[in-house]
Parts: C-alpha cells; sequence; structure tokens
C-alpha cells in the first residue's frame, strides 16, 4: 500500500475518536465538525478495506479488526509525537491530557495526598485518573498509562515494575479474642478467611506461605468474598475474618494495633506494583513524569 498524506490524517482522526469516546469530542479536539470525522473515518476505512469503528447516535467503540490496526498504528504515532517534540527542542516538556487506568487502592491511600505539588510542578498537565477495580483497554479506551498491582498478563504493552510489597496474614484483636489465634499457616483451615476475588480467574486467590525456598499452599474458606482492597481491609478491622493484606498501606494500623500480623516467620511472600504503557517506544514526556512522581510517593 503506497503511503499518501491522507492516510495519515485518517489514522489521527481515528486516533481522535478513540480517545475522545465519540466523533463530537474528536471533533471539537481536531477543530472539525462530527460529520468531518465521519467522512474522514469512512476514508480511512475504504483505504484500510475493513470497518474500523461501530457507531451509534451518542459514542462509537472499535471493532475487531479496528482495535488490531489501532494497535498496530498507536506506537507510530507516539514515535512521531515523540520525533516533533525533539525536533522543537520540547521532548522534556510535560503538558497535555494525561488518562491513567489505576488501581482504587493505591490511588486513594498514597496517591490522592500527593496530587497537589505534582500538578503545581507541572502547570501544562491535564490528568484524568479513572480508578477500578480490573484493568481496561489501554488502546481502546485511550489511556496513557496504567497503574496497577499483580503480574501482567502477557500482551503488547510495555510493563515497568514500580515495587514489590510484602504479603501479611493479619487478624483484628477483636476476632483473635473471640477466637484464638493460629499458631501455623495450617491452623488457618479452621478459621474464617475472607477471601478475594481475582479478576482474571474469576476465582478467590489462593493462600500461600513463603520462607526462603519453601512454598506452603494453604486452603483456605470463609463467608465473605469481596472484590477491593478497601471492604476487604474495613471488614478485618471489624473482625469479620483472617485476612491476606499487602504491607503497603497497613503499617499504621499494625503499629496502633488495630490490626496483628500472625506469621512474620513467613516474610517471603509478595505483590508486584507495575506501570504499564502501550507505546513500544521511549514514552511521552508525560508519562515518564507520572511514573517518576509515582516511584517518588513509593519511596
Amino acid at each position: 500500500m503506497a503511503f499518501d498524506g491522507r492516510l495519515l490524517a485518517g489514522i489521527g482522526v481515528l486516533a481522535a475518536v478513540v480517545e475522545g469516546r465519540s466523533f463530537a469530542r474528536a471533533g471539537e479536539a481536531l477543530g472539525i465538525s462530527p460529520s468531518g470525522v465521519s467522512r474522514a473515518i469512512a476514508r480511512l476505512e475504504a483505504r484500510v478495506g475493513v470497518r474500523l469503528l461501530d457507531r451509534t447516535t451518542r459514542s462509537s467503540r472499535l471493532t475487531d479488526e479496528g482495535h488490531r490496526f489501532y494497535e498496530q498504528v498507536r506506537p507510530l504515532l507516539d514515535g512521531m509525537e515523540d520525533a516533533a517534540a525533539v525536533a522543537s527542542g520540547s521532548a522534556n516538556t510535560v503538558r497535555g491530557r494525561l488518562r491513567v487506568d489505576m488501581d482504587p487502592f493505591f490511588s486513594r491511600l498514597l496517591l490522592a495526598p500527593r496530587l497537589g505539588p505534582f500538578l503545581a510542578r507541572h502547570p501544562d498537565l491535564q490528568l484524568e485518573l479513572l480508578t477500578r477495580e480490573e484493568q481496561g483497554d489501554l488502546v481502546a479506551g485511550g489511556f496513557d498509562v496504567a497503574v496497577r498491582f499483580g503480574h501482567p498478563p502477557a500482551s503488547s504493552l510495555v510493563s515497568r515494575r514500580l515495587l514489590e510489597t510484602r504479603i501479611l496474614t493479619v487478624a483484628a484483636p477483636a476476632y483473635l479474642k473471640k477466637h484464638g489465634r493460629p499458631a501455623t499457616p495450617a491452623d488457618l483451615a479452621r478459621h474464617s478467611c475472607i477471601q478475594y476475588l481475582d479478576p482474571l480467574s474469576g476465582r478467590p486467590f489462593e493462600w500461600e506461605f513463603l520462607r526462603g525456598t519453601k512454598r506452603v499452599p494453604v486452603e483456605t474458606r470463609g463467608p465473605l468474598l469481596v472484590t477491593d482492597v478497601g471492604t476487604m481491609l474495613g471488614a478485618c478491622l471489624a473482625g469479620a475474618g483472617v485476612a491476606q493484606v499487602m504491607a503497603l498501606g497497613v503499617q499504621d494500623l499494625l503499629k496502633q494495633g488495630k490490626l496483628v500480623e500472625l506469621f512474620p516467620d513467613w516474610p517471603d511472600e509478595t505483590f508486584p506494583l507495575y506501570a504499564l504503557y502501550p507505546s513500544r517506544h521511549h514514552p511521552p514526556a508525560k508519562v515518564r513524569a507520572f511514573i517518576d512522581f509515582c516511584l517518588e510517593v513509593l519511596r
């Protein structure tokens, strides 16, 4: 397929539709009418020979073919933006809109209290933080970066590990007073354990304990199944059962005696926090600045 300027222009319009999630918002961003956006998309679809977008009166979404096409061209667009920034001498300028797919626990507990200084440091940045329990599709959702706990599944996304936090098994003093303290991980089979749903498998996370090279899985059960860390912590603090939690964010509760770590002699199970972004090229300055900010918060 021979390259021409109309193809590049059409791809630019497609990117604006994906990021804005509607023809109207894409038109506002590009300074053209929604009908002009529609004509540009129709010309692009005719050029590549497949339907790229399913349209309704209120929104649009990528077809399967459109998703694959956009995954391939998005890194190229990022590369051109980076090249233009370098050519203009502003490669390190943090500006524009930054859409972040964010883990709600990390966002609420650690990030939110420190956002003011970050935004003051970058006055030309418009930050959109979308928090949800499950990671969405970065490309289809028009996200620049995601910050998520857990090992990322195999994909074309670039991943950067930000942190490894210990997994602690904890209970409230009120629960231990009523039910007794388990002496070993195996004793948990006789306790009420708060289960946490793994969004990838659709099943509760399995409990295991690590010490050096020794790994001990423990089958646990309990009447409560949750899908967010905040609810799990609240229930555990109220004495609803034993929970496995990340050390990140609960140190004050341990120091205050509101939670008790049950097995400090099994210290080696950890859980990672990753930043993920779709470009195979060097990320834009705004993405690099946000990842550096997350690292500052974690330090």
